[in-house]
């Protein structure tokens, strides 16, 4: 794979979009430089190793279908009559740097149609676990197993994971400065259609299809000039965020934290959004430390990980019992 530079000119796209080869490539700083020779975040779209750009012009009357469908592997469906999304069997990792143990065996499953909570005290190991499932180079994995859409997760790059269905949402979003959110969005939406064996979409088809995404995260249409991120409020970030999520039509949404920093309004309309797009096939998995989350996205389990494992899994209730009683309930109960 063989990185281009990306212009700042409107006119111009890559054929080939970077992928960082190693964690030295990761940057403690939200900014990426204008050279892309590496990026901090590995699952987001600007990794989904874009390949040569074929505008295909569609007749207005496929517009409807440009809706991606799920990469489905098997029929197989579990006890409760739901196809297994993901299952995380005594998942293990360690910080690649240092060594240290921070995930000491998680098991998880997640359906189709299901929304999961995972809440826990700092350092509990919350969004460990979610930066291992996207493939994070910070964290090397142990042990366990990672099966998504029946495959091995953990042998897909970060690119393929998220190609494959896979999306999370960072606590906080990187810039890219001289890329536009309307190129971004499109060469990262063709991306995964071209992993479907879907047909790319032209401008004009694309724009049919990214309008309605704007008014489910109830943003304006001139979001679309501005570079990602750049210059954005940290509730801007978010709906950023949630809109890559809507175009890109993710089979399961890691949710880190995206209620921190927003307010009531901005997390309503979060919140909107991610209920929007809830379908029997499409499932969220979020970490927060609050309440307030759980009450605009309503999820079916809640986990309570503590020292690198789910220590306790339940329904909304745990809730109630954690603000009551803290976590030591929890290890206790």
């Amino acid at each position: 794979m063989v990185a281009q530079r990306l212009s700042s000119s409107s006119s111009s796209r890559p054929s080939v979009l970077p992928t960082p080869n190693s964690a030295a490539a990761y940057s403690s700083s939200n900014r990426v430089p204008f050279n892309f020779n590496f990026l901090p975040h590995p699952i987001h779209p600007i990794r989904l190793c874009i390949g040569s750009t074929n505008h295909r012009r569609l007749s207005v009357s496929r517009l409807t279908a440009s809706a991606l469908p799920s990469i489905d592997s098997d029929d197989s469906a579990g006890a409760s009559g739901k196809k297994p999304l993901l299952e995380v069997k005594d998942l293990k990792a360690v910080i690649a740097e240092t060594g240290q143990e921070i995930l000491k065996g998680v098991n998880l499953v997640v359906n189709e149609g299901e929304v999961h909570a995972i809440m826990g005290k700092n350092g509990s190991g919350k969004s460990t676990f979610s930066k291992v499932l996207v493939g994070h180079p910070h964290y090397e994995v142990t042990g366990g197993s990672v099966i998504f859409k029946g495959e091995n997760l953990l042998d897909m790059e970060p690119e393929d994971r998220s190609l494959a269905g896979l999306f999370m949402s960072f606590q906080s979003p990187v810039e890219i400065p001289g890329v536009s959110n309307s190129d971004f969005l499109n060469m990262a939406y063709n991306a995964r259609r071209r992993k479907l064996g879907l047909p790319e979409l032209g401008p004009i088809e694309f724009y049919a299809y990214l309008f309605p995404k704007l008014e489910l995260v109830n943003m304006k249409s001139d979001f679309l000039n501005r570079n990602v991120n750049e210059g954005f409020s940290g509730g801007e970030r978010k709906r950023n965020e949630i809109l890559q999520l809507a175009v890109l039509e993710a089979d399961l949404s890691v949710l880190d934290e995206i209620d921190s920093g927003l307010d009531v309004d901005a997390l309503q309309d979060v919140a909107k959004a991610v209920n929007g797009l809830l379908t029997p096939k499409k499932s969220v998995l979020m970490v927060t430390h609050y309440r307030r989350l759980l009450e605009f996205i309503k999820p079916a389990f809640v986990h309570i990980m503590e020292d690198g494992r789910i220590i306790k899994t339940g329904d909304i209730e745990i809730v109630s019992l954690l603000e009551k009683e803290g976590y030591k309930a929890m290890s206790t109960s």
